[in-house]
């Protein structure tokens, strides 16, 4: 897996799914295109636009992605540019459909101390370490199994298990 560069984007604790899209948005499908521009609608309405200019990379708190079991929450953050979420914890089937849909999600202890808004990122996976380019400061995160990391590396489990002639 391939170094992640990106600005931080911070979030506190217990960010659920109902704010990273909300149910009613649902109505859409899975039409991510237009799910996309309902990120956070309800709580960070500037989202969007600190994505496009460059902040993708978002650091939160604990338990990032409870509540419903949506898999829409971590596509539309994939969409939506975000290359990466560094998380205390994340709920766990959030995680698992992210990893499942190729968003890269990692466990950090002590990440939500970790930097500011715009602080410049470059995370190593390989390594586990995550290094704020901005003040010079580093973290080590969880590293990933390497099953979860061939998953991301194909794209999500789809191109995964199509690749692997599992189906």
């Amino acid at each position: 897996m391939k170094e992640i560069r990106g600005k931080i984007m911070k979030f506190g604790d217990n960010i659920d799914t109902d704010l990273i899209i909300a149910a009613h948005r649902l109505t859409l499908g899975s039409d991510y295109e237009k799910l996309v521009k309902y990120t956070f609608e309800n709580f960070d309405t500037q989202f969007l636009e600190k994505v496009k200019d460059g902040q993708t990379i978002i650091v939160a708190g604990r338990n990032f992605g409870s509540g419903s079991s949506r898999e829409q929450a971590p596509y539309v953050l994939k969409y939506s540019g975000i290359k990466a979420v560094l998380a205390e914890s994340f709920a766990r089937i959030f995680f698992r459909n992210a990893i499942n849909i190729g968003l890269p999600v990692f466990i950090a202890p002590g990440i939500s101390s970790f930097g500011m808004d715009l602080d410049e990122l470059v995370i190593t996976p390989s390594t586990g370490e995550v290094k704020n380019l901005t003040n010079g400061d580093r973290i080590n995160m969880k590293p990933l199994p390497e099953f979860l990391v061939e998953i991301l590396d194909n794209g999500g489990i789809v191109e995964y298990l199509k690749k692997s002639a599992l189906v």
